[in-house]
């Protein structure tokens, strides 16, 4: 059996981040995925896709997130059933995210009075966050969050034929 699921696209609105009675953090977000085709009249369509992640991952989600961040989601779908206020049966289906990537700088959404925030990149599985510079901005090598072209000076790196993986 296979149940794995890809998403590319854009938060629609802020993470909402919870915690279970036992501490567990779960943060629930809806994501924007553009469909491949256009419409009838040209137009672009979007499915809005509810996702929910656990953990340390979801706090990382929850601080680094927010509308409008572009996001990459691995997981799968699951859905699930409850009686609502007035006894009638809901179903949800839902992406539970094994792991979230940042896909776009921190400021790259008109946030440019937090200074040097570094780049909130990186992978959101297993122990947690670990991606990005979140430093002080005290590294001489960054600028704008991120790295100076390391090959800028004169294009080429010494490297031997047997370091070569081919």
């Amino acid at each position: 059996m296979l149940n794995r699921v890809v998403l590319v696209g854009r938060l629609t609105r802020d993470p909402e981040l919870r915690f279970t009675p036992n501490g567990v953090a779960v943060a629930n977000f809806t994501l924007a995925v553009n469909r491949p085709f256009s419409n009838q009249q040209g137009e672009r369509e979007a499915d809005f896709i509810n996702c929910v992640v656990w953990r340390k991952p979801a706090e990382n989600v929850a601080n680094f997130l927010k509308k409008g961040s572009l996001a990459g989601v691995d997981g799968r779908v699951q859905t699930r059933s409850y009686d609502n206020n007035e006894g009638k049966r809901v179903f949800v289906t839902e992406i539970v995210a094994e792991s979230v990537q940042f896909l776009e700088p921190r400021n790259s959404q008109n946030n440019q009075n937090q200074g040097n925030a570094g780049f909130g990149g990186g992978s959101q599985s297993g122990s947690g966050y670990s991606g990005g510079n979140q430093g002080s901005g005290s590294n001489t090598n960054r600028s704008n969050g991120y790295d100076n072209d390391p090959f800028s000076n004169d294009g080429s790196i010494d490297i031997s034929d047997d370091d070569l993986p081919f």
